[in-house]
């Protein structure tokens, strides 16, 4: 592959990597997990495992790396998802 394919596959994996910060940064900083879904944050983690795993299995660095650092992020969101999504013994309704 040309070096600029490698400039273009490097960049394309720091920035789409790096976009989750300022979501990790932010819901840290405000407990705020309102507008952050369960089940897509879910399965994008589960997702990025499989990616991180593929990674492995091809010896693929750029691969392992971009994924390895995107779960941490991931999971680091999930988790306080979890942890700040409910305040106990509040039920929501729907309309409400």
């Amino acid at each position: 592959m040309p070096a600029w394919g490698e400039l273009v596959g490097s960049l394309a994996a720091l920035l789409t990597t790096l976009s989750f910060v300022p979501q990790v940064w932010h819901t840290w900083r405000t407990r705020d997990v309102s507008g952050i879904s369960l089940a897509m944050y879910s399965a994008f983690t589960l997702g990025v495992a499989l990616w991180l795993v593929y990674g492995w299995l091809l010896g693929a660095w750029p691969i392992i790396i971009a994924n390895a650092v995107t779960l941490s992020l991931a999971l680091s969101i999930l988790a306080m998802k979890l942890r700040y999504g409910r305040a106990p013994g509040k039920v929501q309704r729907r309309g409400q």
